[in-house]
Formats: structure tokens, sequence, C-alpha cells
């Protein structure tokens, strides 16, 4: 009994030294046995989920008032409030001013998101949850224990917390007056949605809430597709308004603009924006929102189409190699080079 305690708290301990070097860990797939196991953990174990309670706890004390501060925007009828979470994450209220009704997206820390909830005097109708990963949808369980009659929404294919309400690709849904409108955009995980909320809700732009399938500058890493997947993705991201705003799950703006500038390094619109995210980097403000518009100038995850980004890295079409496929193997190298990037 003894010696078969020891070895499973022999056991628990190598795990969580996994889980501890988690976030390394995934950011290096080439370490292919320890990405395996590490994210299997992560994914589809109870330790996934303690490890990522361990998180919030530290991130609370570190970050008490949130790791960047922010600016809600306003148009008729709606306001959007970013919440940053975790050391890095962002949570968003999408609220319909007229009935006081709110959705929230990907609500990571469900004290902070109660807190604006609070603060903004509105009640929670919707959570809209883009996948799986705990860092997105570790409060829904909590949230909706407060507001039993909120819906979760999400993809079947991951395994969304408490989710009460499947979305399939191009679904729409309503809080209050508010239009939004899903899209099925696999390729982080098998299951990832992309939420677009709907501007003529408010007379505003529209507004897409990207979770980890795109950033400024930047895109998810492929843990569950392969390059062809993400690409056609990713392309469902590019293909909205240039007007839309851009909403990303995680504040990773200078370091994928700092990458961007290795891989694509004559691109003088890309060297404006770089410098004006680092000033508002450097008095800890937020970089959200861009715009889709803007993405294609300066994000290479977007410009796998452009000459200069397979001149710079070395690659070409061949002779009979269809223009998509290409595409991926840009995207896929691309891809690699940023996962061996200062590990993000």
């Amino acid at each position: 009994m003894l010696l078969s305690s020891v070895a499973a708290f022999c056991c628990c301990c190598v795990i969580l030294l996994l889980l501890r070097r988690l976030p390394r860990v995934l950011m290096a797939p080439t370490e292919k046995p320890f990405f395996r196991i590490a994210y299997s953990l992560y994914t589809k174990t109870r330790l996934g989920y303690l490890f990522y309670k361990r998180q919030l706890k530290k991130a609370r004390e570190r970050y008490p008032h949130g790791h960047s501060s922010t600016q809600a925007i306003v148009f008729s009828g709606v306001k959007v409030v970013p919440i940053p979470v975790l050391s890095d994450n962002y949570s968003y209220l999408i609220i319909d001013t007229t009935s006081s009704l709110a959705a929230v997206v990907d609500p990571s820390d469900p004290l902070a998101v109660q807190a604006h909830l609070e603060r903004e005097g509105v009640t929670l109708e919707a959570i809209l949850c883009t996948h799986k990963h705990w860092d997105h949808s570790g409060g829904n369980k909590a949230l909706k224990r407060l507001y039993k009659s909120c819906r979760v929404y999400g993809s079947s294919y991951d395994d969304i917390p408490e989710l009460t309400h499947a979305l399939s690709d191009r679904e729409q849904l309503s809080v209050g007056r508010i239009q939004l409108q899903a899209y099925f955009t696999p390729g982080h995980t098998v299951g990832h949605m992309i939420y677009v909320l709907d501007g003529k809700s408010g007379d505003g732009p529209d507004c897409l809430f990207s979770g980890d399938l795109l950033f400024l500058a930047g895109c998810g890493r492929m843990f569950e597709g392969s390059a062809e997947t993400m690409l056609t993705s990713l392309d469902t991201a590019a293909s909205l308004n240039d007007s839309t705003l851009l909403w990303p799950g995680h504040e990773y703006a200078a370091d994928n603009l700092t990458f961007a500038a290795v891989v694509e390094p004559e691109n003088a619109v890309r060297d404006k924006k770089c410098q004006w995210v680092l000033h508002r980097r450097l008095e800890k403000k937020s970089t959200c929102p861009s715009t889709i518009g803007e993405e294609k100038e300066y994000n290479p995850f977007l410009r796998t189409h452009c000459r200069d980004l397979h001149q710079a890295l070395d690659l070409q079409r061949g002779a009979n190699e269809d223009w998509n496929h290409f595409r991926a193997r840009v995207l896929e190298e691309v891809r690699k080079r940023k996962d061996l990037f200062k590990e993000r």
C-alpha cells in the first residue's frame, strides 16, 4: 500500500512538473514526447484544470487590476468591454445597452467577469466560448452557477464546459438586440469558433472575437489541425470587411510584430504599427483592437499569398502545385519559425 502510494505521488510530481512547463512545452512542438503528454494532460484530464486554477491564482496576485489597461468602445446601443485576465488573456463583455443584457466571450476569470457585470449593471445572458482550453473556458461553470438561465455557446467538437447550445458554421444568435454570427474555424483546436458582431446592431463597425485563431500580427498554434485546415480558417477571418475590429484572445502584439519583422523585414506599415505597440506596452496599455484591413498589411499569417513573404522565406511554388497547397506550405513554414521564436 505504501509503495503504491509513493509511486502515485511520484507520478503526480512528474505530471505537475510537465504542467508547470506547459506554456513552454506547448510552444515548442519540436519536443514531441513532452508536447503530446502535456497537451493531453491539459486538455483531457482534471490536472489541466488544476494547472489553470494555479495560474489563475498567480495572475490575480500579480495583476490585481489586470495585466493591461483597456478602453471600452461604445456605439449606438452596443458596448464592448475588454477584460484583461490571467497573464495575457482577454475576455470581452458585449452589452446591449438598451436591455442591459450581456454576453461574455471566453470568461477565463469568473470573478473578473462578475466584477465587470456588476460595474456595468447588466445581466449575463450568454457565454460565447471560442474553444475548450481552460484559459478560455475555465470560468464557464462558476458563471453558469450564478446565472442559471445563461446560455453557453460553442462547438460540439470541443469539450466546452457547461455547453448548452452547440453551434454550426455560420449560425446566427442574438443577445437582446445584438446580432452575432458564429464561424467554424478549426486548426488551433478541432472545434474552434469565432464570433462576429454585426455592426448594424448598433450602427457601428463589425467586431470579430477571434479567440486563438487570429491575434494582432499573429495566429494560434496548430495544435489539432493541419496547415491546410488552419489556412481555410484564417481565410474565413480575412474574408470579413476590412473595417472589422479585431478583438483577440491574447495580448501578444509586441512579440508578434517583432517576429513579423524577421520574416518580412521590408514592411513600412508593420514598422509604424510596431512603434505604436511598443509605446503602448511600455505603459501597460492594451493594443486591442486592430482591424482586418490592418492585419492584411503586416500579419504574416494573413500574407501567405504575398510574393515578398515567399522570397523572404526562400519558398517557391512548384510547377504544378495547387495555389492553396503552396499557401499552406508558406503558412506551415511561418508557423514553424514562430514556434521557435521566443517560445510563443
